[in-house]
């Protein structure tokens, strides 16, 4: 996996627990496999969960794979505020954490 992008919480699990982490994204990779979604809608519909529930931690990374995948800015302002109706103003903290991600090089 490419460190680069991955929050230092998510390192840290990686570095420090690698069966948990290999049982964890053995099971990330079977969700996937089990979505019906496109990548690029896949991830655009987890920053909004990201956002909803207040995860920022791995936002930065989503956010980067949704844009490597060819999500634009307003696709991600719209993943993080799609949550508002439900969530209220928790998720516009999120709103800062994804934009500075999408406009890193």
């Amino acid at each position: 996996m490419n460190n680069k992008n991955v929050s230092n919480s998510f390192q840290v699990f990686l570095k420090e627990a690698p069966e948990h982490s290999k049982a964890w994204m053995e099971a990330v990779q079977k969700l996937d496999t089990a979505c019906s979604l496109d990548e690029k809608t896949e991830e655009i519909a987890y920053i909004a969960v990201l956002a909803a529930v207040e995860l920022e931690s791995g936002i930065p990374f989503h956010v980067k794979r949704a844009k490597e995948l060819g999500a634009s800015r307003e696709d991600i302002k719209s993943a993080v505020l799609l949550g508002l109706p439900a969530g209220g103003n928790k998720v516009i903290k999120a709103l800062s954490i994804a934009l500075n991600a999408f406009d890193e090089v």
